[in-house]
C-alpha cells in the first residue's frame, strides 16, 4: 500500500493521529518538501518524535522514477509519503497516485490542515467566497507570468477573494513587486487602491497576519516564510470587520 500523509500547515505537532498512526503502521517512510515548504519542521525532530527513519524525495524521484523506487516498494511493502498541508493539493500527487493505481498498488489518504482552508480562519473572510487560486512564481528568464494578476482580476469581477500561494522561497515583498511590475505593464491600477491580506507562518503559535494597501504592504516586516497573500474581493460587512479587528486594515478601508 501507498499511503499519502498530509504534515498541517507549519510544524511537526500538526500532523492527525491516524497519519501518526499511518507512519508507525509503515515499513517504509518517504518525504518530500519541494511542494511545500518546512515551515517550523526539521527532519531530526519529526524523526524523533514520529520514532521512524524518513527519507527525503527530490522532486525527479517521484515525477520520473518512482517506478523504479517508491512505487517499486509499495507492491510488497507499507510505504508512507509525507508531505506539508494535505496529502492531495498538488497534483504531483494525484499523479503517483494514479500510476501506483495502474500497478495494481492500494492507496490511502491521511487528510491534514491545509493553508487553502486555514487562511479563511486566519483573516475572517468567507470559506465559500474565494474563487481560483494561483502560485506566483519567480521571473522565469526576465519574464514575469502575468497569469496571477489575471486571475486576481477575473476573480474579482464576481466579487471573489483569491488566494496567492508564493514559491516556497518567496516572501510577500516580492510577489508584490511581480504583480505591481505586471500592473504597470499594463498601465492599471487595480491592486495599488485594493486592500491585500499578506499571512506568515500561518499554523505556528504567533502567524503574522496583516491587511493593507500594497505601498504599506511593501515595507511591513512579515518575518520568517512560509508566506501568502489573498487579494479580497467585494467585502461583507462582516468581513470588512474583521480585517479591521483581525487584520489590523485601515479603519478607512
Amino acid at each position: 500500500m501507498l499511503t499519502f500523509v498530509g504534515l498541517g500547515l507549519y510544524d511537526e505537532e500538526d500532523i492527525t493521529l491516524k497519519g501518526l498512526e499511518a507512519i508507525r503502521n509503515a515499513d517504509v517512510i518517504y518525504a518530500e518538501f519541494y511542494t511545500s515548504p518546512l515551515g517550523g519542521k526539521t527532519i531530526e525532530v519529526m524523526e524523533q518524535m514520529y520514532r521512524k527513519r524518513i527519507f527525503v524525495l527530490e522532486r525527479s524521484d517521484i515525477e520520473e522514477t518512482a517506478e523504479e523506487g517508491i512505487l517499486k516498494l509499495a507492491k510488497y511493502q507499507n510505504v508512507v509519503l509525507l508531505c506539508g498541508g494535505d496529502a492531495m493539493i498538488a497534483t504531483t500527487h494525484l499523479d503517483l497516485r494514479l500510476r501506483a493505481i495502474d500497478m495494481g498498488i492500494e492507496t490511502r489518504i491521511v487528510h491534514a490542515p491545509s493553508i487553502s482552508s486555514a487562511v479563511a480562519g486566519l483573516s475572517g473572510l468567507q470559506n465559500y467566497k474565494f474563487g481560483k487560486s494561483i502560485t506566483v512564481s519567480p521571473a522565469y528568464k526576465d519574464v514575469i507570468s502575468e497569469v496571477p494578476y489575471e486571475t486576481i482580476i477575473a476573480n474579482r469581477e464576481r466579487g471573489l477573494h483569491t488566494l496567492l500561494y508564493l514559491d516556497i522561497s518567496m516572501s510577500i515583498t516580492e510577489a508584490l513587486k511581480l504583480l505591481e511590475a505586471v500592473e504597470a505593464k499594463k498601465n492599471a491600477n487595480e491592486l495599488k487602491k485594493s486592500i491585500i491580506v499578506g499571512i506568515a507562518r500561518a499554523g505556528s503559535d504567533n502567524p503574522v497576519v496583516k491587511a493593507d494597501y500594497m505601498n504599506m504592504l511593501n515595507s511591513f516586516e512579515f518575518g520568517a516564510l512560509p508566506h501568502v497573500l489573498i487579494v479580497p474581493g467585494k467585502l461583507h460587512f462582516m468581513e470588512k470587520e474583521a480585517l479591521i479587528k483581525i487584520a489590523h486594515a485601515p479603519e478607512d478601508m
